[in-house]
């Protein structure tokens, strides 16, 4: 990467957030990755979360083995779980020093002029307070577009382009986007790269590789670029921001 990014927004999905064989958030895995946040705030870049999990944390906390099916349960799972996730996300910046805050926002709020620019307002005042860290989720508990946009990846896209991001990161439990076994390293056009694509996704993610190449090609239009990466692997955030190969890059033409 050509120039340093100052304004990032990392995506958290389910599948890196949650124990894989179990429903439950993974403490350690929220704690590593607030921890590579900081790093990162404390170097000069802004960062904006945008996080799955709370549907994930409900479940648990409803002793529920599987994610439910009917739109009211998955509604009320995000209700107990958000507040559950947001304690967990508080905890661990605590632990370096940040603060939180905590935005939901529903695509409504994005179609909406007024809304729009409320929210866009809002993270640049956020972001200005250099110790605190917003973290953005889809107000699953009133709004169904999850069901149908994925595992917050557009909603990442979106929180990208309204807040002039440098730079979006996809973290997700797949190293990037492969082509028969091989990682392919950048992308400069993704119709060329549609083929690769799997029909998989985790037991509690609804979202899968598919959804992450539409928030992609959102991203990239808007001249950002962006990169698919396995948030498993400590320290590649910062890699990422080094410039350094990790994962898929995708470069707007």
């Amino acid at each position: 990467m050509a120039v340093a990014p100052k304004r990032i927004v990392l995506k958290f999905g389910t599948g890196i957030l949650t124990q894989p064989e179990a429903n439950t958030l993974d403490h350690g895995q929220i704690q590593r990755l607030s921890g590579e946040v900081s790093a990162a705030v404390r170097s000069g870049v802004e960062c904006i979360v945008v996080s799955s999990g709370a549907v994930g944390a409900g479940l648990m906390t409803l002793g529920l083995h599987e994610r439910p099916r009917d739109l009211a349960g998955i509604q009320a799972c995000a209700a107990v779980g958000q507040s559950k996730l947001m304690h967990l996300y508080e905890e661990a910046f605590a632990s370096h020093g940040f603060h939180v805050a905590q935005l939901l926002l529903t695509y409504g709020d994005l179609d909406s002029r007024t809304s729009y620019a409320n929210a866009g307002n809002t993270l640049s005042r956020l972001l200005s307070e250099r110790t605190v860290v917003p973290i953005v989720n889809e107000n699953d508990s009133v709004a169904v577009e999850e069901l149908r946009f994925g595992d917050n990846d557009r909603l990442s896209a979106e929180v990208a382009i309204l807040a002039h991001a440098d730079l979006l990161i996809l973290l997700t439990s797949a190293d990037g986007l492969m082509n028969g076994g091989e990682l392919i390293d950048e992308v400069r056009d993704i119709d060329a790269v549609t083929d690769c694509v799997l029909p998989t996704k985790g037991k509690l993610s609804v979202g899968g590789m598919a959804s992450k190449l539409q928030a992609v090609k959102a991203a990239v239009d808007a001249g950002i670029p962006t990169v698919i990466a396995s948030g498993r692997n400590p320290g590649a955030i910062e890699a990422i921001l080094a410039g350094r190969r990790m994962g898929t890059r995708f470069i707007p033409a």
